[in-house]
């Protein structure tokens, strides 16, 4: 377990200790658990833990289509999950679109107001101004009774049964494969996008990259498997692979590049 651990990053430590904590309590209770919406990064850590523990299973589900975030069930071998077990639920918004368009970034806002945690929420898909979300079915009433606007925009949530009304992924990540001289995260940035590592340290101090979600400032931060870039302007990339090394001593990356779906 050590040699595992060692690989992840200091600020990672209580989600990690939380995830053993799971793995405990299910190889305890002999019984399955489930987690709250995680992200790519998260998941990663999860599977990489659960590997050390024999008899514990696991399956992930974010209820959409090639979803990000997900819910993953931990299960000793004999249990046989179901849809049910991941306890969730797809809710569409419904408000006036002949008035105003809601992006995602309002909407996010205005569920964060809520006072619920964003892991109780999965992804959210704005497609051609419709809204739909995927939301932990514990607190799905809480939801439905206090989420009632979008900034100054009146709105209802309504369940969508039946999965073939879900909404599919305007977008797709295409993989490249590059090589860099290292893992910071200024130099992958001008890796990937093709600028200097001027450009890429402004667009850092500026406040305009953040991974996994959380803004960045370090310069020299070093990137890891299943990191997710978000860089403002510019686009999200996701670092898919560390391949290895090529005969000149650069690291082989294989990325995944979000692009509108053709």
């Amino acid at each position: 377990m050590e040699h595992v651990l060692q690989h992840f990053r200091r600020e990672e430590q209580p989600f990690i200790e939380q995830v053993v904590n799971i793995m405990h309590e299910v190889e305890n209770r002999y019984a399955p658990k489930l987690t709250d919406f995680l992200d790519p990064r998260q998941q990663f850590i999860v599977d990489s833990i659960r590997r050390q523990y024999e008899g514990i299973e696991s399956e992930a589900d974010g209820a959409l289509d090639d979803a990000e975030r997900k819910r993953i069930l931990l299960y000793p071998s004999y249990f046989v999950p179901t849809t049910e077990d991941f306890s969730m639920t797809v809710a569409e918004v419904k408000y006036p679109t002949k008035f105003v368009t809601l992006k995602h970034k309002d909407v996010l806002g205005s569920m964060m107001s809520l006072g619920i945690d964003r892991s109780k929420f999965g992804d959210i898909l704005v497609v051609d101004g419709a809204i739909q979300f995927v939301v932990a079915s514990e607190v799905l009433d809480y939801v439905r009774a206090n989420f009632t606007s979008i900034g100054k925009v009146k709105v209802q949530i309504e369940l969508v049964e039946d999965p073939l009304n879900y909404f599919e992924q305007s977008e797709e990540w295409l993989t490249e494969t590059l090589t860099v001289s290292s893992l910071r995260l200024d130099t992958v940035l001008s890796a990937v996008f093709n600028i200097s590592r001027q450009k890429s340290a402004n667009l850092i101090s500026s406040g305009k990259v953040k991974v996994n979600w959380a803004e960045k400032d370090q310069m020299s931060m070093e990137l890891q498997e299943l990191d997710l870039l978000s860089i403002r302007g510019l686009g999200r990339v996701k670092l898919l692979m560390i391949e290895g090394r090529t005969k000149k001593d650069k690291i082989r990356l294989q990325i995944g590049r979000l692009e509108p779906k053709k």
